[in-house]
């Protein structure tokens, strides 16, 4: 790579800040990582996240994963 060439914004990891049924990008990016698993989501396949801890989940079981350690179950 020379010093013209730029890595592209969609290459790294976004900063996103999750709200209710929406989410905000904070820093652009290709992913964010999954708060329980920690695989990459890419962007356009995010469907679950946590507004109050401010987390996202790649699975539906990643998501009662972290219900469950919430609750003392797991």
């Amino acid at each position: 790579m020379n010093r013209f060439e730029r890595i592209p914004l969609a290459a790294g990891e976004a900063e996103i800040r999750y709200l209710d049924g929406d989410y905000r990008i904070v820093r652009p990016g290709g992913f964010v990582r999954c708060a329980v698993t920690g695989v990459p989501i890419p962007l356009d396949e995010l469907k679950y996240w946590n507004v109050e801890r401010q987390e996202a989940y790649a699975t539906p079981e990643a998501v009662l994963r972290r219900f469950h350690s919430d609750r003392g179950m797991g």
